[in-house]
């Protein structure tokens, strides 16, 4: 394994990881309603777990309401159990035809809890970056024993996972500052 590959490697897993909790920034609610908030619904869809998209039509009517429109209406039912298992902060309104969910508007306490949970994931986010560090590291260390690298080489490659690496961190730390700013927005 050449030095390139390390570096290549280690960027990818650190762009993974950075995607990942842009992803999981999606079910954190702030002000409006998302409906990524039912990203992770699954509804039993004749035996498989299938996810709400791809059964309804899952649509935020205004900010504190979102409305699912089963396409077959034997499955209101099923979607409106899903949705209740999977414990959002809301009780399904099933109304025959659709499914409403209503959101109360955000308390300050709910939104410090949220930017809170932000900060966690973050964190996280951090810790599997510095995980990636820990093992791009290792690699280098490897060949440096194999005698593939020489001393010189290996400092500079650690140098380099650790420029990576500090990139990584301060993009999540942008990331988790934006996102509290949009939590704590009134």
């Amino acid at each position: 394994m050449e030095l390139d590959e390390i570096y290549l490697d280690q960027q990818e897993h650190v762009d993974k990881s950075i995607e990942a909790l842009k992803k999981e920034f999606t079910t954190i609610r702030s002000g409006a309603v998302s409906t990524s908030i039912l990203d992770s619904v699954k509804v039993d869809y004749y035996g498989t777990p299938t996810a709400l998209n791809q059964v309804a039509t899952v649509l935020a009517s205004d900010a504190t309401t979102i409305n699912v429109s089963p396409w077959e209406k034997n499955l209101l039912k099923d979607i409106e159990r899903a949705i209740s298992e999977a414990n959002i902060g809301v009780n399904p309104n099933n109304n025959g035809e659709s499914i409403q969910l209503y959101f109360p508007p955000m308390t300050s306490e709910q939104r410090a809890e949220n930017a809170k949970q932000a900060k966690v994931m973050g964190e996280k986010s951090k810790v599997a970056i510095r995980n990636i560090r820990k093992d791009a590291n290792a690699k280098i260390k490897k060949l440096e024993k194999a005698k593939e690298i020489t001393e010189d080489e290996s400092k500079k490659a650690h140098d380099e996972v650790q420029k990576i690496t500090d990139a990584g961190v301060a993009s999540v730390e942008t990331l988790v500052k934006a996102k509290e700013a949009e939590l704590l927005k009134i």
